[in-house]
């Protein structure tokens, strides 16, 4: 049975990822930073790569490449969770963590070739790759989709 709830999870991050994303773009200049503390910072950058930019050198080929990459993935997942019991909530939750995720980052590719990234996280000289609430999102879920079946495992015989 669909459980349309974990869809609309999906929806509502997808929609406050991309609220974000414009409110960076009509506040901050390109590399335009804020700073909010000492270890965070909202800062403006464009991501034509994937994670931690791996691929942003290339000419071009990798935004219809991610593109495509981030399309499959969102169908895939879609189907996985067409397919999980309604018994296993937090594994619906993490697949909609990740679905949202892959779905906002998807969006800014094909919009403009690039992912708008913002949320800058340092200490002292140490800066973590910029990113953004879609990044997040992924995160959180596969994080939540491996201890999921890290506790299925351990509870099998």
């Amino acid at each position: 049975m669909i459980q349309y709830k974990y869809y609309f999870l999906s929806l509502i991050l997808v929609i406050a990822d991309q609220l974000t994303k414009m409110m960076v773009l009509g506040s901050l200049e390109l590399y335009e930073s804020i700073e909010i503390t000492s270890f965070f910072s909202l800062t403006h950058v464009h991501n034509y790569g994937a994670a931690f930019s791996f691929l942003a050198d290339e000419d071009g080929w990798q935004q219809y490449f991610l593109v495509s990459i981030s399309a499959i993935a969102s169908i895939a997942i879609i189907l996985w969770m067409s397919k999980t019991s309604t018994n296993q909530p937090y594994k619906l939750i993490a697949l909609s963590l990740i679905l949202s995720g892959a779905i906002g980052n998807l969006i800014d590719r094909a919009v403009f070739g690039f992912v708008i990234d913002f949320i800058n996280l340092h200490y002292q000289d140490f800066y973590w790759p910029v990113f953004n609430v879609a990044d997040t999102a992924i995160t959180l879920g596969v994080i939540l989709l491996l201890l999921v079946d890290f506790k299925q495992d351990k509870a099998k015989p």
